[in-house]
């Protein structure tokens, strides 16, 4: 019997393991497919307070393992594939195994859509990235497309003004599909280029280990062009990895876990990090979030002890 079971190893699970730890409660982390998350494929970190000189992703994500394993922190390796959430204790199983739990903290991150083309995987991190926040800074004065028409690209584009010297959105179809605010906002904005009904068919270069161009198809005319630009920001959403809470958990209509704070629907189980927040994704808003989560989950035991719950 775990007084926690973490599920997810990225800055939210990984601060909560910490503060559990820390607490003493004995306290498992399901790593999953991605231990680390998306900061695994994250190159210099410059805004997690206190690197002034900016940390690479990978090596916070081990720096924090070790904070949370020099507290006693179990870790397991494994995706948790099924939970109990009707019944205590609570039950995730990883593998074929059932673990029981007396509280979840839930911190499985969402994941942002890609392309899916060899180029963009291969320069991700060198050019490529997913967020704008993130990475903006490191395009000051340069060119830069953002790929995608709703809301979120629109967001980005305009964020990257304030860095890049233009910015180019590649949108498949002639309207956008952002709220008239947001496409107002855009369409005023001198350093903001459009290149309408057109698709991404690659990223160049390969070989150079980074971003010159991209090339473009017209998917009305069949045209083919290289765009040349410094960088690539994909804009065309993120799915959280809520799967196996469907019907256990309420959602909203994208699937991100609907959270009072970090307490979800059920008593005891708790969400962290991006898996219920689809607004900000930052890794510092992430820590915060599992540091809550896991002072929450403190609470519950104590409450469910002092009622004899357990």
């Amino acid at each position: 019997m775990y007084d926690v079971v973490i599920i997810g190893a990225g800055p939210a699970g990984l601060t909560a393991a910490i503060y559990t730890g820390r607490a003493d409660l004995k306290t498992l982390v399901i790593e999953g497919t991605s231990p680390g998350g998306q900061l695994m494929i994250t190159s210099t970190v410059e805004n997690f307070p206190g690197f002034p000189d900016g940390i690479e992703g990978p090596e916070l994500m081990d720096r924090m393992r070790k904070q949370a394993e020099k507290f006693g922190v179990e870790f397991i390796s494994g995706e948790a594939k099924d939970v109990k959430l009707d019944s205590k204790p609570y039950r995730v199983l990883v593998g074929d195994n059932w673990l029981d739990t007396k509280t979840i903290i839930i911190a499985t991150g969402s994941s942002a859509r890609w392309l899916g083309l060899e180029s963009e995987s291969k320069l991700r991190g060198k050019g490529v990235s997913g967020c704008a926040t993130c990475d903006g800074f490191f395009f000051t004065g340069k060119h830069v497309a953002v790929v995608g028409g709703g809301d979120a690209a629109i967001e980005e584009a305009t964020f990257l003004t304030r860095f890049a010297s233009k910015v180019t959105i590649i949108h498949r179809r002639d309207p956008l599909r952002a709220s008239k605010a947001m496409q107002k906002k855009a369409f005023d904005n001198p350093k903001i280029e459009f290149e309408w009904d057109s698709v991404v068919e690659d990223i160049l270069d390969v070989n150079e280990n980074r971003v010159t161009a991209v090339v473009l198809k017209n998917v009305k005319t069949g045209e083919k062009k290289e765009l040349p630009v410094d960088g690539v920001f994909i804009a065309i959403g993120h799915d959280p990895a809520t799967s196996i809470f469907k019907d256990k958990l309420e959602l909203d209509e994208k699937g991100y876990i609907i959270a009072n704070g970090t307490k979800t629907s059920v008593p005891g189980v708790f969400a962290a990090g991006d898996v219920a927040d689809s607004r900000y994704r930052q890794a510092i808003s992430a820590a915060g979030t599992g540091c809550m989560a896991a002072i929450e989950a403190l609470k519950f035991i104590e409450g469910e002890n002092a009622t004899g719950g357990w």
